[in-house]
């Protein structure tokens, strides 16, 4: 029996299978597709998921060649641009990155981990037992111990598996496409009062904008737009005049596309021994948040399975996985919601809505709080409660004992992401997370690290930085910190990393 079977191989399935492989457990991908896909359906990430590649050491090798990649200098919230110039904590990163090119590094990164990737091979059904999950393909069936559908919106794991799938669904479709193009084309497109970016007209938006020479980004977003078959570029010609009034030289197509936006929440992130992560478990309407929270799920998911397929904790770990995630899925939905309602919004209302949004978001504050939600830093996680029950939260407070005592040193960042302190001697907290291992960061000389010296999983550091939020910090190696201060450390170290075993 395999021990994870994970369906798709786009960058969730991909990004699962190398924190696995990290972590100890064979997973094999399986993807219905016989080659990758060359299409560039995102153009990069945005959020947490920047962050977690820096853990990884592999941000500098995923930047290379990119045109921008650190601090977030702005985004577009709903149509209404954020501007971040002169707030110095804002915490959004960015990565230009095409979606081929990601997935072409993490693959390769698979490879070098030993992960199986069998492409051409297509999930048809699935059957679980109380021991390990079957599923029928194409090539006959496979088992394992556990399955994670990253197989997008219209996942078959989740279908077989029962799960729904409620939200809603635009009525306005978008067609959306890469042309090769002179980026001249706004030079002649400026006498008909066009911009890069979206051009609102009273029967849609055309979006017209360039992230690398010789490739223009078009799109159209009007009633009718969306129909099952297949676009060509006469239909994108004819749906552009449509909205425009004018004929906008697209030049020869790289790829084109029809969608509909939808905003879905799987009704579960689990059932028995089958998850779900990225599009599988959420679609967002808006925002460009997809990947980081899709990436961050299988992120969170991979070494709790890992440790449990290597008999460190007990399975009941499993269950921080869905509210944990959960939380981030409902708190993104919402505020993608929020920017899709103000980008929809048409006429001489919408067009006030959004003038006033650009006022209240020129502000600080608010700029800092947005930034923070499309980050994914705004939730804190709760604590695994003794492992008999878990709850998350917005303040981070839960039954058990890491909610309480955390509280007492250092709380304000447990169950958050933990901050990049630069230590003494020049490095940093991100380079102590490259092996995906709890980490024990000690920062003030030693307390309540000498119990778990002897543990072979978690990793023991003593340091020293300027102004630490705490004398000491347990790490999840997801990034998140477990527990802070030393009074109750041996007691959450054992809750979500297990016993301690003798070296």
């Amino acid at each position: 029996m395999e021990d994870v079977l994970i369906v798709g191989a786009g960058p969730v399935g991909l990004m699962l299978a190398c924190e696995l492989s990290l972590a100890g457990a064979r997973p094999i991908v399986l993807e219905k597709r016989a080659e990758a896909s060359g299409l560039p359906k995102a153009n990069g990430l945005g959020g947490q998921i920047v962050d977690v590649l820096d853990h990884r050491g592999l941000l500098d090798r995923f930047s290379a060649g990119s045109p921008f990649s650190g601090r977030a200098p702005g985004f577009p919230f709903g149509a209404v641009p954020l501007r971040f110039d002169g707030i110095d904590d804002v915490p959004l990163r960015m990565l230009l990155i095409q979606q081929p090119r990601l997935e072409r590094l993490l693959a390769e990164r698979a490879h070098e981990l030993g992960v199986e990737i069998r492409r051409g091979c297509e999930v048809r059904d699935l059957a679980q037992d109380e021991e390990g999950v079957t599923l029928d393909t194409g090539d006959g069936p496979i088992r394992a111990r556990y399955v994670v559908g990253c197989d997008g919106a219209r996942s078959v794991v989740r279908e077989r598996a029962g799960i729904a799938f409620p939200g809603t669904s635009e009525a306005d479709g978008l067609l959306f496409g890469h042309f090769k193009a002179d980026i001249k084309v706004f030079e002649s497109l400026e006498g008909e009062g066009l911009e890069p970016g979206w051009n609102r007209r009273p029967n849609g938006r055309v979006l017209l904008t360039s992230l690398q020479d010789g490739v223009l980004i078009a799109g159209v977003r009007a009633p009718g737009a969306f129909t099952e078959e297949e676009v060509s570029l006469a239909d994108f010609r004819a749906a552009v005049r449509d909205v425009l009034g004018v004929d906008v030289p697209l030049g020869e197509p790289i790829w084109m596309s029809r969608t509909v936006a939808q905003g879905r929440l799987a009704e579960r992130y689990r059932t028995g021994r089958v998850f779900l992560a990225g599009d599988a478990a959420h679609l967002f309407p808006a925002g460009g948040s997809a990947l980081n929270v899709g990436m961050t799920d299988a992120v969170n998911l991979g070494w709790k399975l890992a440790a449990v397929l290597r008999g460190r904790v007990r399975e009941t770990l499993l269950d921080t996985y869905e509210p944990e995630r959960r939380a981030i899925g409902e708190r993104t939905l919402l505020h993608s919601r929020a920017q899709s309602a103000i980008d929809r919004a048409e006429g001489e209302d919408g067009a006030a809505l959004r003038e006033l949004l650009g006022e209240v978001f020129a502000f600080a504050e608010p700029a800092r709080h947005l930034a923070m939600l499309l980050h994914d830093s705004g939730i804190q996680y709760g604590s695994p409660g003794g492992l008999d029950g878990v709850a998350g939260g917005s303040d981070g407070g839960s039954p058990g004992t890491a909610g309480d005592g955390g509280a007492k040193d250092g709380g304000a960042v447990v169950g958050r992401f933990v901050p990049d302190l630069v230590l003494e001697g020049g490095g940093r907290v991100a380079e102590l997370m490259r092996a995906a291992r709890p980490v024990l960061l000690d920062l003030g000389g030693g307390a309540g690290s000498a119990a778990l010296l002897g543990d072979d999983w978690i990793d023991v550091v003593r340091a020293r930085c300027d102004d630490p939020p705490a004398d000491t910090l347990l790490i999840r190696p997801d990034g998140y910190v477990a527990w802070a201060g030393a009074d109750g450390i041996e007691e959450a170290a054992r809750d979500w990393f297990g016993l301690a075993t003798a070296r």
